[in-house]
């Protein structure tokens, strides 16, 4: 059997702000609150649930996408005019990598936590 995250626990100020920002970047939807929590359907199998914390330390997620997924995407942050970086420590030089062969890119959503873009595992 292959192991698969079925949903993580985003901690968030505001859960149904920040599940529109990271559906509005990522081209998913946004379809409203289910229960306690604001999900974000990230895949066949992934979701991301947004839920309200007073304080949390901030995290890392990573998303692997190809590069037409990687161009929209990035064209969305550009548009919006969200500040992104070229690595974890340089999140605000407005480039992007190519460390791996492909494209990569860092980015802070609306509480701080690091999103990451790579077209190469």
């Amino acid at each position: 059997m292959s192991i698969i995250l079925d949903h993580t626990i985003v901690p968030a100020h505001d859960k149904e702000a920040s599940a529109k920002f990271f559906a509005d970047i990522f081209g998913l939807s946004y379809d409203g609150p289910a229960g306690h929590f604001a999900p974000v359907k990230a895949n066949d199998t992934l979701t991301l649930d947004f839920d309200n914390r007073e304080g949390f330390d901030s995290h890392h997620y990573a998303f692997h996408v190809d590069d037409q997924e990687f161009d929209d995407i990035f064209g969305r942050i550009k548009d919006r005019g969200v500040t992104y970086g070229s690595g974890p420590r340089d999140l605000d030089d407005m480039q992007i990598n190519t460390r791996r062969g492909g494209k990569g890119v860092y980015f802070k959503d609306l509480d701080g936590h690091i999103l990451e873009l790579l077209t190469r595992t």
